[in-house]
């Protein structure tokens, strides 16, 4: 490509600082409003919201009115006799049926009302964010944003807002009604007992301010470590193809393993700190109950009040209290949503400098496309202090071509970037029609706009979709058309699914050709009147090639054209040639007039072009359109680099062959089943738990500690129980000294509590955080191991797998920390209160016990019912994720279609599953919390009514009545928490069952196997013996059957041949990205499969025609080539050997500039050269070349094929070329057709086959100049 795809021809990047300062703006800084957090609800969602708050202050009020039940019940008893217990005690039970009746429909509204409006709401953010992200202009994505930020945010961020504004609300507003409720209660029954309890209320709210804004800091940094760890995620799955074929897995695993490492840190810290809090709300909350019981007993001497009084106030602060220090999760999930939702409005509201969003522009009837830049300044977002362009101006007249050339860097795709207007230029104009672009609809404008990359960018869904980004509401005829058009209906014909095949990530199911093709279809169908042309037919063998050309030569009349080129042979013919250098026109004119100068800068660029060119000299004819062929006469020698990916499989730099899928086919469910071990649906739990065996002694302590938590509320009952029985028992001298034990009791109670809350949260989170951070270090590696054709399907795209790290490894981390420790705490609290309760009166605790079961079938209902349907919104919610993921990697292209409001429909469209499923949680969660409260009152009821029926027959009293209730009640209070547990239970298991599916998965073809053998000296003799092989993503196509070929050592052989003939498929089986169905592949007389894998690819070294560099430096991209310490005199000599190193040293930062996202901040060509400097460095015994010097202007091209040259000497190469010129000097050509060789030997041998297919090929290729 003339400079750059995405945006920086000419500059770089300011290091890496400017995302760096971007990234820490997202995370750290600040909070969100609680109010802001609503700010996308919508009419439903107020009623919603309005019913499920009536529904929880109701919800909450009946703990309260129970709590006045209670007092009138304590009455009844304690003033009756044998007697008149019965009747007293009827009426009351009445009350608590009453109470029951009433409570299940405000608990089951506040739930699902509450949850409903949390998912809805939640999807709406999503899809906000996307929107808000795609509305952003380049100089955001240049400094701001990655790709795997975009999927943290639609996926761990939303997670958190939603529970932050969904069923935790109502489950706080519920909270805080008892609260008041009961201090309220607590008041009229006794303003003195209630103002002394008061005072205990301020050091709980300074505690719990201190611990949220702690909480807050430690989450914030935590979650920007994992932002950056999926980035790492993305970029390593999104380039597996070049990680493999150097050997990176283990720099991508070991910079992985060091951001959740620190993230890990976090978690400690945050287990801490919330344990801490708690603990300190444990201790005041019981030594509070004491100073009532205590207080209470004094009042009951000296002030005339009830033991009911007293009983009642201590009932409705127990009740109250429980309810504040419940608040507190609902609290910090208030805060970890509000830090969420800051990062994401930070987004949200970015005004972006050109927004396609903007409404206000002028929009014509039509235009009739003059361009001009008029004295234009301009330097790139990410380095100001660059100028690239200083009073640069050009016209270019409507319905003519202008074709511009120069050196790569020199400013030729900036031209491109500010018509597109990705940039708006610092000074001067850039005008359409006379008219400023700054005036016109964006949108609009570049709908009349076409744009063709040398890279071409393919979506993650259909060829037919791909095409139709071209036309919205596009027919499927005017599709099959634009594909006839630009030489694509054949081949998609010839696939299984025809236009419907999916493309795979990046288009990796196809060859480049096929990519280029569909890219040139999709310009074609939107018909704009701008044409701008990047190398347009690069990628394209040299019959496609003719074919493709024909048709832009076709949609190029009466249209304005731009081309951006290196190869001076496309651009003969155009109206007008500007050549660029150092971003200033030094030359202007058409071919004739500009070659007539013999000392002129387009006259040099030519002779640079021939100079290896004499044998081609003879096919000198005029081209056939402006953007003819590409020049035959390049200046390579001997067997230089080869050509795109031609062959029915993609690029050898990208995932996936050319297992040509389909998203929801059949085929692509099968291939799934076999590929996947299939994991029992029993097994997570039990397989978490062993994952965490090195953390077992924490485990085990944090059981403890937790069951002892668990123990405290039914031992609290226990003692509640006593302080009754004192009140009506004992004498009045007696009573102080009793109420002061049982008052010490409650402190103790309270400081057993504290510690057993701190170290119940520490250890859970130390083992839970290991936990967490073993499955995503397991889970990744296993993933970079995978063989090629598991990243061909969909479902393992890099988007997919991302979002899977992030949110499976979230649902575990609930299931294993907070949610195991409270298990255990309700189970231990269960047990502890059935003993208490059958010690005190087990008759009527045997009674009591019916109710248990039912609610323990209960939760296991609720939680196998969500479970049959989470695992389909878990699927859709990935592809989602790999739908945002795509989009933001190719902004650019995004843009320049429009397509921005299409990717967010589609986004949405893939998330209605996951809101669905929400929503059905929503209502089965409403059932079941509405249930565990209905029978919590039904059990009160019962338990006093078959208690007064024992009292009145003699089989019991007033005190094992009360203690076998207490214990039971706050027993059944602790269970009743656990269905709470029950979405986020199916969610952990649906995601453990994800995790443990790629863990279990056995690589076919794995490097970090240890097995096979290595040879001290590599000659590099490469035999291909009677090769078979299909993909296994489609074994319906035969690729090669019975395909033998010799490759000398230290020669060089090249393949040439039509788009899909198989070429890079010798490339791809060569690295063993892929092993043949039969024959055998030697090096050396030893077949590759004896070999030790990570040595055999460091025996290669490959430079693809689309270079794939890493979100890092200069120097670290380059150093990539080699495993151990390299000095900077090794890469500045590969720098200097690629011709790199004069223009890496003129950035600002030299070898320390970012590349930016996937190499965005250099351009096309500046790429290219860091690509083989890093194949360079590696030194490999085998060189695979695939168009190696495509992306280069004429001058870099000459000396990078000299130093390919250089470094070709004494290696075995093999080449893959579409430009005959570039390999005429090999050692043997191969021309392969169908997956068979149907020629072989050297350019003269071929030439003088008449009628041959290697004379064909070269009589297609246009006439040189």
């Amino acid at each position: 490509m003339g400079e750059t795809n995405n945006a920086r021809a000419d500059g770089v990047v300011k290091g890496g600082e400017e995302e760096e300062k971007g990234r820490k703006k997202m995370t750290k800084g600040g909070k969100a409003s609680f109010h802001d957090l609503f700010k996308n609800a919508d009419a439903a969602d107020v009623v919603l919201m309005l019913v499920g708050t009536v529904a929880a202050l109701a919800s909450g009020m009946s703990q309260v009115v129970m709590s006045i039940i209670f007092g009138r019940m304590v009455d009844a008893f304690g003033g009756a006799t044998r007697d008149t217990i019965l009747p007293r005690v009827d009426k009351v039970v009445l009350e608590f049926v009453y109470l029951a009746i009433g409570t299940w429909p405000a608990c089951f509204l506040q739930i699902s009302c509450w949850t409903v409006t949390g998912e809805r709401q939640a999807a709406r953010f999503r899809s906000l964010y996307l929107k808000s992200v795609l509305r952003q202009d380049m100089a955001f994505f240049d400094t701001e944003m990655k790709g795997g930020q975009v999927v943290f945010g639609t996926s761990a961020d939303t997670i958190l807002i939603q529970d932050a504004i969904g069923e935790k609300v109502g489950k706080f507003l519920q909270l805080l009604t008892t609260f008041i409720g009961g201090f309220t209660v607590a008041f009229i029954k006794g303003w003195l007992l209630t103002l002394v309890m008061l005072s205990t209320i301020p050091p709980l709210i300074v505690a719990a301010a201190i611990v949220s804004k702690m909480l807050s800091k430690v989450s914030s940094e935590g979650l920007a470590s994992y932002i950056d760890a999926g980035n790492i995620v993305e970029q390593t799955i999104g380039s597996i193809r070049t990680v493999v074929s150097f050997n990176g897995e283990k720099k991508a695993m070991d910079q992985y393993n060091n951001l959740i490492k620190k993230a890990y840190k976090g978690t400690i810290k945050e287990g801490a700190i919330q344990g801490f809090g708690l603990g300190f709300l444990s201790l005041v909350y019981f030594s509070s109950f004491g100073l009532i019981v205590w207080y209470g007993s004094k009042l009951t001497l000296d002030r005339g009040y009830s033991g009911a009084d007293v009983m009642n106030i201590l009932f409705a602060i127990l009740v109250g209290a429980r309810a504040l220090g419940d608040a507190t999760p609902c609290i910090a999930s208030f805060d970890e949503g509000k830090v969420a939702a800051y990062r994401l409005f930070t987004t949200i509201n970015r005004k972006p400098e050109i927004d396609y969003d903007d409404t206000t522009g002028v929009v014509l009837e039509d235009i009739k496309g003059d361009v001009e830049l008029r004295d234009v300044s301009f330097s790139y977002p990410s380095r100001p202090e660059q100028l690239i362009f200083d009073g640069f101006s050009m016209h270019v007249s409507s319905g003519t071509t202008m074709a511009i050339v120069g050196e790569s860097g020199s400013g030729k795709t900036t031209v491109i970037n500010l018509v597109e207007r990705f940039y708006d230029p610092q000074a001067g104009e850039v005008l359409i029609d006379g008219m400023n672009i700054k005036s016109f609809k964006l949108e609009w404008m570049r709908g009349k706009i076409g744009l063709v990359n040398q890279e071409p960018v393919l979506f993650m869904t259909s060829i037919k979709e791909n095409i139709a980004y071209g036309k919205e509401d596009a027919t499927l005829e005017e599709i099959k058309k634009a594909a006839e058009l630009a030489n694509a209906a054949r081949f998609i014909e010839n696939l299984p699914n025809g236009y419907d095949t999916a493309v795979g990530q990046r288009g990796a199911q196809l060859s480049g050709g096929q990519k280029q093709r569909i890219a040139v279809a999709r310009a074609i169908l939107k018909n704009p009147k701008i044409l701008l042309l990047d190398e347009a037919t690069s990628a394209l063998d040299l019959e496609s090639e003719r074919v493709v050309q024909e048709a832009l030569s076709n949609i190029m009349v009466g249209r304005t054209t731009i081309v951006v080129a290196h190869r001076l042979s496309t651009v003969r013919n155009a109206h007008c040639i500007s050549v660029v250098s150092g971003g200033k026109i030094v030359e202007q004119g058409h071919h004739d007039k500009l070659v007539k100068d013999p000392d002129g800068a387009y006259s040099q660029l030519i002779r640079l072009q021939e100079t290896h060119q004499e044998t081609c000299e003879q096919l000198n004819a005029g081209l056939s359109s402006p953007l003819s062929k590409r020049n035959q006469a390049q200046s390579i020698s001997t067997s230089s680099a080869g050509s795109s990916h031609h062959s029915v499989i993609p690029p050898v730099n990208l995932p996936g062959p050319t297992a040509l899928l389909d998203y929801d086919g059949a085929d692509g469910e099968k291939a799934s089943e076999n590929t996947d071990v299939k994991v029992s649906k029993k097994a997570p739990m039990g397989r978490l738990i062993s994952l965490n065996r090195p953390e077992t002694a924490f485990l085990l302590f944090g059981s403890l500690a937790a069951a002892i938590d668990g123990t405290v509320y039914p031992m609290m009952g226990l003692v509640m129980a006593s302080a009754a029985k004192t009140f009506y028992e004992l004498p009045a001298d007696k009573r102080q000294e009793d109420s002061i034990f049982w008052g010490l009791l409650c402190i103790g109670l309270g400081a057993m509590g504290m510690i057993s809350k701190l170290a119940n949260s520490l250890l859970f989170a130390i083992a839970g955080g290991k936990l967490i951070e073993r499955i995503r270090a397991f889970t990744f590696k296993n993933i970079v191991y995978q063989d090629a054709a598991w990243f061909d399907h969909p479902a393992n795209s890099s988007g997919a797998l991302g979002g899977r790290l992030c949110v499976d490894a979230l649902n575990v981390r609930r299931l294993v920390g907070g949610n195991l420790a409270l298990i255990i705490q309700c189970t231990a609290t269960l047990i502890c209160g059935i003993v208490i309760a059958m010690i005190a009166d087990w008759k009527l605790s045997l009674v009591i016990l019916i109710v248990v079961p039912l609610m323990g079938l209960q939760a296991y209902a609720q939680v196998k019912f969500l479970q049959g349907f989470s695992q389909n919104a878990k699927t859709m919610y990935e592809e989602a994720s790999q739908v945002a993921t795509d989009a933001v990697g190719n902004m650019r292209t995004v843009a320049s279609f429009c397509a921005e409001k299409r990717v967010v429909t589609k986004y949405n469209q893939k998330c209605q599953a996951s809101k669905n499923q929400g929503i059905r949680t929503g209502i089965v969660g409403g059932i079941g919390f509405g249930f565990s409260y209905t029978m919590l009152y039904v059990t009160s009821a019962l338990c006093y009514y078959v208690g007064a029926k024992f009292i009145s027959q003699g089989n019991s009293d007033f005190g094992g009545v009360f203690k076998a209730y207490f214990a039971l009640v706050l027993a059944m209070i602790g269970a009743s928490q656990t269905s709470a547990m029950a979405s986020d239970s199916a969610k952990a298991n649906d995601s453990a069952t994800s995790i443990f599916k790629i863990l279990d998965r056995k690589s076919q073809i794995d490097s970090s196997s240890e097995e096979g053998s290595t040879m001290e000296l590599v000659k590099g003799d490469i035999d291909f013996m009677h090769i078979s092989f299909k993909y296994p993503s489609r074994p319906d196509v035969q690729i090669f059957s019975d395909f033998t070929l010799n490759i000398p050592s230290r020669k060089t052989v090249a393949l040439v041949g039509q788009s899909g003939s198989g070429k890079s498929t010798v490339i791809a089986l060569l690295e063993r990205f892929y092993d043949p169905d039969s024959g055998a592949i030697l090096l050396d007389g030893v077949e590759i499969k004896n070999l030790k894998l990570s040595w055999l690819r460091d025996q290669m070294g490959l430079v693809s025609q689309e270079p794939v560099l890493f979100n890092d430096t200069i120097r670290a991209n380059i150093a990539y080539g080699k495993h151990e310490e390299v000095t900077e005199e090794e890469i500045a000599g590969a720098a200097k050997a690629a011709n790199a190193h004069e223009f890496i040293s003129s950035m600002p930062q030299g070898y320390s500039t970012s590349v930016g996202e996937r190499g965005t901040q250099l351009s096309g060509g500046q790429k290219q050269r860091i690509a083989i400097a890093r194949a360079i460095l590696k030194d490999p015994r085998i060189l695979l070349l695939d168009e190696a010097t495509s992306a280069l202007d004429a001058e870099s091209e000459s000396v990078v094929q000299d130093a390919l040259d250089r470094v070709m000497l004494g290696r075995t190469t093999v080449t893959v070329a579409h430009r005959l010129s570039t390999i005429q000097g090999a050692d043997i050509i191969a021309v392969l057709k169908d997956g068979a060789i149907v020629e072989k030997g050297t350019h003269e041998t071929l030439m003088g086959i008449a009628g041959g297919a290697y004379a064909s090929l070269l009589e297609l290729r246009p006439n040189a100049t």
